[in-house]
């Protein structure tokens, strides 16, 4: 049979059969000698071991179209990230180092900022500003008002989703809004492993509806672009590109070069002064980590 890894725990792997059942499966042995693991939203070949007791074996783990890093799974076409609006206030630091590693992985994302109704127009509008030369897709929701819900649904549609932000921004909830029987799925697994879920410690797929699966991750407080050069920074800030190859010196690194394009664009409001000012912080990071 064919599904789809769900959640990871301990050796055992929960796959989904795409309809309406999840086996509890172990890998074979040969993945340990290839060095491979398995990931959260593989797609595998497994045997039925005993059908009433919904166990298997994991024979096959089928060609990945990505992988991350963190959190760890594979076939992704998108992540929806979330930070809220309020309550607490959102770390625009720790979105932008996240966006730089989803644009290394090359992973498309939306950006959500939630608690929608504690905010009035003219704060979301700020926000939406610092990003919308990006190009990121950007949303305002309110889980508790129902707002921007039916849009994150045309978001998810026939695609696999990674759910991923902060802890205490809204996942949970509006994981619950978007997949009803989320806590019913989860049940059954939880019933397996003999633990009840409170908080998420590992990634879980779940079905929104056909074709649309959701990844819920654990809550991040840091996230730190190990794979990303210093120098190589500003490919991954998307809002540069326009401006690459107006400057001066050909290999700008928009620091403290003179006549280069990127400043300008910042200090005439093309890019917005936050982003550029949260390149620098991290360059200057990276830069210092590489010493080491």
């Amino acid at each position: 049979m064919q599904g789809k890894i769900i959640k990871g725990i301990a050796g055992f792997y929960y796959v989904h059969d795409g309809h309406s059942r999840i086996y509890e499966c172990r890998a074979k042995g040969i993945f340990r000698n290839q060095k491979i693991k398995p990931l959260v939203g593989d797609n595998v070949v497994f045997d039925v071991l005993d059908d009433g007791e919904q166990t298997g074996n994991i024979r096959e783990i089928l060609p990945r179209t990505n992988e991350l890093i963190r959190p760890a799974v594979a076939n992704v076409d998108q992540t929806l990230v979330i930070f809220a609006s309020k309550e607490p206030d959102p770390n625009y630091f720790l979105l932008d180092r996240f966006l730089v590693m989803m644009e290394e992985r090359g992973v498309p994302c939306v950006i959500c900022f939630s608690k929608a109704d504690l905010t009035g127009k003219e704060e979301e509008e700020e926000k939406f500003a610092r990003y919308r030369a990006c190009g990121y897709p950007l949303l305002s929701i309110s889980s508790k008002e129902g707002k921007g819900i039916e849009k994150v649904r045309q978001i998810l549609r026939g695609k696999t989703t990674v759910l991923a932000g902060p802890s205490g921004v809204g996942k949970s909830t509006l994981l619950n809004l978007l997949v009803p029987q989320a806590q019913m799925e989860t049940g059954s697994v939880s019933e397996k492993i003999g633990r009840g879920r409170h908080t998420t410690r590992h990634a879980e797929v779940f079905l929104v509806e056909d074709d649309t699966f959701l990844i819920d991750t654990p809550g991040f407080s840091s996230v730190y672009p190990a794979s990303v050069e210093a120098d190589e920074l500003k490919i991954y800030f998307p809002e540069f590109v326009p401006f690459e190859g107006g400057c001066r010196f050909q290999g700008c690194l928009h620091m403290e070069e003179p006549d280069c394009a990127v400043k300008k664009a910042v200090a005439a409001g093309e890019i917005p002064r936050e982003r550029y000012l949260s390149y620098r912080s991290l360059y200057k990071e990276l830069k210092q980590q590489r010493k080491y």
